[in-house]
């Protein structure tokens, strides 16, 4: 599903809300990371060479575009740096 202009996986960490429309996507992760707060690229690159190609073409940045935690509330981000994350 799509939120905020994001890729959202639907997992117990993340549901759907109500109202949001479930779509099954071919993506890819830029990173690994915590699922609350990386995000997927839809893509159908499934080499190493096919990832770096698209990304050497992207008009976006990765980072912003797979960015959740900062979308899961407003004050998620410091949330984050008083549990330590940071």
């Amino acid at each position: 599903m799509r939120r905020g202009g994001a890729i959202v996986p639907i997992t117990d960490l993340t549901p759907a809300k109500a109202g949001e429309q479930v779509v099954d996507l071919t993506v890819r992760f830029r990173t690994v990371g915590d699922i609350t707060c990386t995000a997927p690229v839809e893509s159908t690159a499934d080499t190493i060479g096919r990832i770096i190609a698209e990304t050497a073409v992207t008009t976006i940045t990765e980072r912003g575009a797979t960015r959740l935690d900062d979308q899961t509330s407003e004050a998620a981000m410091e949330q984050r740096k008083k549990e330590g994350y940071f």
